[in-house]
């Protein structure tokens, strides 16, 4: 790799650091959310919303698609984002 293209790269890198940066907080946004929401549950068994969960992965694929973003990405990365905060729900729901 160029020096020039070296330059390039870490300047793009810094730019991804700067948007992770961004996403974590509003990862932590939507845990304080999360949480409440697990407040109003009584049972285990409405962590999961099988019907929610595919209105949502339905609404991204629309939004990905007129943002012109590739649809499999965001699809994964909301699969990912929603086990992970099932997994959450299981693991805080005896907590409250």
């Amino acid at each position: 790799m160029s020096q020039k293209n070296k330059i390039k790269l870490n300047l793009l890198r810094k730019k991804l650091d700067k948007l992770d940066y961004q996403l974590l907080k509003i990862f932590k946004k939507r845990t304080v959310l999360v949480k409440e929401v697990l407040l109003l549950k009584t049972l285990k068994k409405e962590i999961v919303d099988k019907k929610r969960i595919n209105i949502i992965l339905s609404k991204i694929r629309k939004e990905s698609i007129k943002r012109n973003i590739d649809p499999k990405i965001t699809k994964r990365i909301w699969i990912n984002i929603i086990r992970s905060y099932i997994d959450f729900e299981k693991r805080n729901f005896n907590k409250k």
